[in-house]
């Protein structure tokens, strides 16, 4: 059968590399049954590694705090601060409706409210049929929020905005007020949907 160019080329490059494997093998007494069991065992030693390598600095207690900013779904971590309704609509119009629509509904990045219109054939994964927990609303807006400027809004403003959001999904009237109290007893409707997981018999992650 006749191999092109490259193919023979490749297949010489193969064979070569075999020979001097097998060569250095047998000159040092290692087997291949040895081989497969040495690399099953190859492990980098905690010891072996340095405490510094010699670049960065600790971080400062200022900075954690500042990256240290996640809400817990019982409400845990939420900041000082209040939202409203009327408060969140300005905020939303002005940063948000470009991608995700007037209203929340039909922009180009994804809805985050429910479409009323009946001839909607297949319903979009929203706040309102899709979020289990209030609270996290609050702490994905502040980190991922605006898309072009994460993390630039303040606290007030993700309050208005979580309250603008709750109230399109009709989860809350206008006139609620949001804050660290009342945000976490926000009922979502999804909330029934979503099933703790109580497997037993691995490792318990709480």
């Amino acid at each position: 059968m006749k191999i092109p160019t490259f193919s023979r080329f490749g297949f010489m490059v193969v064979v070569g590399l075999s020979c001097l494997l097998s060569v250095g093998m047998k000159e040092s007494g290692i087997t291949g049954k040895q081989l497969g069991r040495n690399q099953q065992h190859i492990a980098v030693l905690p010891d072996s590694l340095p405490i510094s390598f010699g670049f960065g600095r600790p971080a400062l207690t200022a900075e954690i705090e500042k990256l240290d900013i996640d809400i817990r779904p019982d409400g845990k971590g939420l900041p000082p601060g209040s939202g409203t309704v009327a408060a969140g609509k300005a905020i939303y119009d002005l940063k948000c409706a470009a991608c995700h629509g007037v209203g929340g509904i039909g922009g180009p990045n994804g809805s985050l409210a429910m479409n009323p219109d009946p001839k909607v054939a297949r319903r979009e994964k929203v706040i309102g049929n899709y979020w289990p927990y209030a609270s996290t609303i609050f702490d994905y807006v502040r980190r991922a929020m605006p898309f072009n400027q994460p993390g630039s809004l303040s606290d007030t403003e993700v309050y208005n905005l979580t309250a603008y959001l709750l109230h399109l999904n009709k989860i809350i009237d206008e006139k609620t007020v949001i804050d660290a109290k009342t945000l976490p007893l926000v009922q979502m409707p999804a909330q029934k949907l979503y099933v703790p997981d109580d497997r037993q018999g691995g490792p318990i992650i709480k």
